[in-house]
């Protein structure tokens, strides 16, 4: 999907549809497939015939009928399935791709861990995919590229959920369904306790298996959030066969709860709604789901839908109508203040700086790379537990105690949100959070996503800059923040009075007005973040802080180092990290290590095209009256910006003959402000589709880009 979305024009053919009925119920056995219809398909597809592809009715469990398959413009077929890189496929296939790991690792570390070490890898995987070391992994050996997807449970595109019974007082209900325009499905819900666990109900340790007709899927452990009445869930099911269910049950795992839910659903744009019942509950319940917290909270106003909503799982409310009490309801959160004895135990917070080099494991090499889990299941760091220490010169005289482990983004993001979720129900709004590090370490996008979890405001430190100073090019020094006015504001919203934020004009060099932000119990929570967003002037009016590091920032310093080694120099990334970010270390670096919670922003988002613009561009004169004769003039606006691009070629890089835009880093000035890029664009067709890694630097850096060697070449 990602590769079609980058290329445009792809028809994707699913092996699932290929399945037989003899052999469906299987899932991933592989007798169930026709590899000769399949085969037949992909032979017409090359010729460049229209073919006729199967449907399959997956709950009804057999073959309903044909779909017309026809070639696309661009002339890619995308083949996915289990099976795709079958003997009897392989001579059909211009690209081989493999991919490991997801969640079919995560499940695999997850067996290791609660059954111990009792059982060899290969066992655990003979049982829990019997399939997988017979007839799936000697066909990935025969990849030309292969990927090891190191993915995990993340929270950063989760789906918000409203739940509310589906009847009114009077017996009328809620929402009435189009039956010609909803679907009906039904699913059976299995939840696994592990083997030598206590009886007590740990619903984080269990694994979910949900049935749809011959469809299995596998989540692992009770993955969410609940903020005021929304359910927020990543996105963390993933189909496996039956054979799965039975090996689990195999090794020990036993079936503590099973419940039919039948759900009726209506699909509009990004909005799921669903009547569901379950039966071990006898009741209905009215489902809104979607992408968007917003748009999920503007149909339920629309419907006229105002609760009461339910929080609780369908797995809690059957729990308590048993009277078994739940254990760890999430988040995982402690108000108890620790003893003077736990304060002791928290070690003093660990250096964050990312490093680039890691040093293989031996048992790196003991399995196969098919199908050797990347980590321990117990060797990954596992979510902490929010607790509380006194602090006389804090609100309420308590605050939160730094979690001594760093963690990456995807576990970052929880933790983030339950930790306000703690200060909270602790303390009370407003909530005040703090988010600091390097230009580049994924600070405003790691805002952006908790704000869109929270439903609260972000506000940037950018904001406060001195006119002054952003004209001299120094707004990367702490000087150039109005920090008496940011005070001023800070007091304010503690106070719930309304602060007038400043609004800054990059291009003419001015603050531009002022708007009005005020929180409320509605929502009581407000985001800032910056560079100097944990200097202690600006901390100790703060509730939660936040560091990240990583990103942009240590991509841009591990390639300078590795471009400087190829060309024969020696420099550390020491000498790189004082040369380009000079002030990093002094100014910046010192005020992270004390934070609450610390962020190793892994994701690389060089080395990534998704979510990136797609661009075409043309000579053609077109005037803006001619656009809004083709596009909604009420979603169209028109700006004008000037640039200046200033290319610096790469260490090792001859000065003769054409550059590429890889061979170079391009500095972007543009309304007073620098911005770097230092990946290429990618082409297809007439598309241009550009990254999504601009991020600002300031003069001082540029400064040492050229300091380093890098000249410019080309200016425009």
């Amino acid at each position: 999907e990602k590769v079609a979305s980058v290329l445009g024009c792809v028809v994707i053919v699913s092996m699932e549809n290929y399945r037989t009925g003899a052999g469906a119920d299987e899932g991933s056995d592989i007798d169930s497939i026709d590899f000769d219809a399949l085969a037949c398909n992909l032979q017409d597809l090359v010729k460049g015939k229209d073919t006729l592809m199967p449907l399959v009715d997956f709950q009804e469990k057999k073959r309903t009928g044909w779909r017309q398959l026809k070639i696309s413009s661009s002339g890619v077929v995308i083949v996915d399935g289990a099976y795709a890189l079958h003997s009897t496929l392989r001579s059909l296939l211009d690209i081989r791709v493999a991919v490991v790991g997801g969640v079919h690792f995560s499940l695999l570390s997850k067996v290791q861990h609660d059954i111990g070490d009792s059982c060899s890898l290969d066992y655990l995987i003979d049982s829990i995919f019997p399939l997988f070391r017979k007839h799936i992994e000697p066909d990935l050996h025969h990849a030309q590229i292969r990927i090891d997807n190191s993915f995990v449970c993340s929270f950063r595109e989760p789906y918000y959920k409203l739940k509310c019974k589906n009847e009114l007082p009077d017996g009328q209900k809620f929402y009435s369904f189009d039956k010609s325009k909803s679907e009906t499905e039904n699913f059976i819900e299995m939840y696994l306790r592990p083997p030598f666990a206590s009886e007590e109900i740990k619903i984080d340790d269990w694994i979910k298996v949900m049935q749809c007709g011959i469809r299995y899927y596998l989540s692992l452990g009770d993955q969410r959030i609940v903020d005021k009445f929304f359910i927020i869930r990543p996105k963390a099911e993933f189909e496996v066969g039956r054979t799965t269910l039975g090996g689990l049950l195999a090794l020990g795992y036993s079936v503590v709860v099973s419940f039919k839910r039948t759900s009726r659903t209506v699909k509009r744009d990004q909005l799921l709604i669903a009547a569901e019942t379950i039966d071990s509950l006898n009741e209905s319940f009215l489902v809104l789901k979607g992408p968007s917290r917003k748009i999920v909270a503007a149909e339920a106003s629309n419907l006229g839908i105002k609760g009461p909503w339910i929080t609780k799982s369908y797995l809690e409310m059957i729990l308590e109508s048993k009277g078994v009490p739940r254990v760890n309801t999430p988040p995982p959160v402690s108000s108890t203040l620790l003893t003077d004895s736990q304060e002791k135990k928290i070690a003093v917070p660990k250096p964050i700086r990312v490093l680039t080099d890691r040093v293989a494991n031996l048992d790196d090499f003991v399995q196969p790379w098919t199908r050797s889990p990347p980590k321990k299941f117990d060797q990954e760091p596992s979510l902490g537990k929010w607790q509380f220490i006194p602090d006389s010169s804090s609100r309420g005289n308590i605050q939160l105690a730094p979690l001594p482990d760093s963690y990456d983004l995807d576990r970052g993001l929880l933790l983030s949100v339950q930790a306000i979720q703690a200060v909270l129900e602790t303390k009370g709004f407003p909530v005040i959070v703090g988010i600091g590090g390097p230009s580049g370490s994924g600070k405003t996008s790691l805002a952006q996503k908790m704000a869109n979890i929270i439903g609260c405001e972000v506000i940037s430190l950018e904001s406060y800059y001195k006119p002054e100073q952003v004209r001299d090019y120094k707004y990367d020094e702490y000087s150039s923040l109005d920090i008496a006015l940011l005070t001023k504001n800070i007091k304010e919203i503690r106070n719930t009075h309304k602060a007038k934020v400043p609004c800054f004009d990059f291009e003419k060099f001015k603050r531009n007005g002022f708007k009005e932000f005020q929180v409320s119990e509605e929502c009581g929570v407000v985001i800032f973040e910056g560079v100097y967003t944990l200097h202690p002037a600006i901390r100790k009016s703060l509730d939660l802080w936040i560091a990240v590091v990583g990103g942009v920032h240590s991509h841009l310093i591990a390639r300078i180092q590795r471009d400087k080694n190829r060309a024969g120099f020696s420099i550390s990334q020491n000498e790189i990290m004082t040369t380009v970010f000079p002030l990093f270390q002094q100014y910046i670096e010192p005020h992270l290590v004390d934070a609450h919670l610390k962020i190793q922003n892994d994701f690389d988002p060089v080395l990534s095209p998704e979510s990136s613009p797609f661009v075409l561009k043309s000579t053609k004169q077109v005037s803006y009256q001619d656009i809004l004769k083709v596009l909604d003039g009420s979603k169209v606006c028109s700006s004008v910006q000037n640039f200046t691009d200033v290319y610096l070629r790469l260490p090792g890089i001859p000065s003769n003959g054409q550059l590429t835009e890889g061979e170079c880093i391009r500095v972007r000035i543009c309304e007073g402000r620098f911005a770097v890029l230092i990946r290429e664009p990618i082409r297809e067709g007439n598309f241009i589709i550009q990254p999504k890694v601009d991020f600002d630097i300031s003069a001082s850096t540029v400064a040492g880009l050229l300091k380093l060697g890098l000249p410019s070449c080309c200016i425009h």
